[in-house]
C-alpha cells in the first residue's frame, strides 16, 4: 500500500470512527512531501475538507509564533534563556522575579495551566498583571506543569523586546519568509473548520478562535489565535524536518529539541513536547528525541529529527463539543501506522 492510500484509509477510518467531522493529515521527509488527505466538512452541512481549509491551531500556535520569535531573538543576540522576568519587566512579583525564558519555554516556571482572564480583569491590557499576580502551582524550576499562562507572559516579554504584536511579528518574521501566506491570526474569508459551538449563541465559532483567553486578548495570543492550513504546515514542517533550513540555525535546532524535565511523565523540549513518554500522542514508534507539539482544537505535528520524517495531522474534533475525545487513541495508532509503513520503505 502506498502512503498515499494508507493516510487516506486512516483518516477514513477516523472520520468513520467519529473523531472528527473533517480532517486534513500530511506525512514527508525533507522536501518530499509523501501524502497529502483531506477528508469531511469543515461542519455539518457545510462544503469538503480541501487542502486550503483553515483550522484553529489552538496550542499549536506556541510554537508557530512565540517559540520562533524566542528562536530567532536568541539567534540575534537580543535575548537569552536565563534572562529573568525582572529584567524585562518593572513591578515583577518576589516569587517570580527570577523565572526566566527557560522556564516560561520548559513549562517548569510554576504557573497555573490556565485561568480566565475574563473573569479577573476587565481590559486585555491588564492581562499580563493578573497572570504575574496570580498563585504559583509549584516552586520556580520543581516540576513541568503546562502553562498556556507562563506563555502569554513569553508573548508579551517578545511584544515588548520587539516593540510590535504578535500578529505582526509572526507575519512578518516566520510566516512571510516561510511562504505560510494562508497563516495569520484574525483570519478573514471563508473556508475555515468551525469549532466548537457557543452555548451564547447557539453558532459554532468560525474564524473566530476557540480558546477563551486568546479570544479576550481580541484573537492574539501567544498561547492560541494562529489558523493554518494543511499546504502551510508542511512548509513549516519541512524547515523543521531539514534542521532550520537556513531559517534558524542546526545549533539552535539542537538546544531545542534536548528533553528538559527527565524523570518526568511529560518530555519538554524548548516549546517542543518530546516523545518517549507513556502514551505520548506520538505513539510508539517515533524515537524518543522526536518533536512537535499538539493542539487542543485536534491539530499536531510530529518530527523524528533522525530521519526527518514527519506527520501533520489537523481536525476540528471539537466540533460540536470539546467532549469529544475520540481523537486522542486514533491520534497514536495514526503514528503508528505511518511511521511503520515510512521505516519499512527506508530500511
Amino acid at each position: 500500500m502506498t502512503m498515499k492510500k494508507l493516510l487516506d484509509s486512516l483518516l477514513e477510518t477516523g472520520l468513520r470512527e467519529g473523531c472528527f467531522p473533517g480532517a486534513a493529515a500530511a506525512c514527508g521527509r525533507g522536501d518530499e512531501v509523501y501524502a497529502i488527505s483531506c477528508v469531511g466538512k469543515i461542519a455539518d452541512g457545510q462544503d469538503a475538507v480541501n487542502s486550503r481549509t483553515r483550522y484553529d491551531m489552538a496550542s499549536l500556535t506556541k510554537v508557530l509564533s512565540p517559540t520562533m520569535l524566542a528562536f530567532q531573538a536568541i539567534e540575534s543576540g537580543k535575548l537569552t534563556l536565563w534572562d529573568t522576568l525582572d529584567m524585562w519587566f518593572d513591578g515583577v512579583p518576589e516569587d517570580k522575579k527570577e523565572i526566566t525564558v527557560f522556564r516560561l519555554m520548559t513549562h517548569t516556571a510554576g504557573f497555573e495551566p490556565s485561568f480566565r482572564l475574563d473573569k479577573t480583569v476587565e481590559k486585555p491590557e491588564d492581562a499580563l498583571r493578573a497572570i504575574l499576580d496570580s498563585r504559583l502551582v509549584c516552586k520556580v524550576g520543581e516540576a513541568p506543569n503546562y502553562s498556556c499562562m507562563g506563555y502569554i507572559v513569553l508573548g508579551k516579554l517578545l511584544e515588548k523586546l520587539y516593540g510590535e504584536g504578535l500578529d505582526t511579528l509572526a507575519r512578518k518574521r516566520v510566516f512571510e519568509p516561510l511562504s505560510m501566506y494562508d497563516t495569520s491570526y484574525n483570519p478573514q474569508g471563508d473556508n475555515i473548520a468551525a469549532t466548537e459551538i457557543d452555548a451564547a449563541t447557539g453558532r459554532a465559532w468560525q474564524g473566530v478562535v476557540h480558546d477563551e483567553n486568546a479570544r479576550f486578548l481580541r484573537g492574539v495570543s501567544a498561547n492560541a489565535g494562529v489558523f493554518s492550513n494543511i499546504e502551510d504546515m508542511i512548509r513549516f514542517c519541512t524547515m523543521l524536518s531539514k534542521n532550520g533550513d537556513g531559517f534558524l540555525s542546526p545549533a539552535l535546532m539542537k538546544k531545542a529539541t534536548v528533553n528538559y524535565t527527565p524523570g518526568f511523565d511529560v518530555h519538554r523540549g524548548l516549546g517542543f513536547h518530546m516523545a518517549g513518554t507513556e502514551y505520548n500522542y506520538m505513539g510508539d514508534l517515533f524515537p524518543d528525541c522526536s518533536f512537535g507539539h499538539t493542539g487542543f482544537t485536534g491539530t499536531s505535528v510530529a518530527v523524528d529529527p533522525t530521519t526527518g520524517f514527519y506527520v501533520i495531522l489537523l481536525s476540528n474534533r471539537v466540533h460540536p463539543t470539546r467532549e469529544n475525545l475520540k481523537l486522542f487513541p486514533f491520534r497514536r495508532r495514526l503514528h503508528n501506522a505511518l511511521y511503520a509503513a515510512f521505516s519499512k520503505n527506508n530500511q
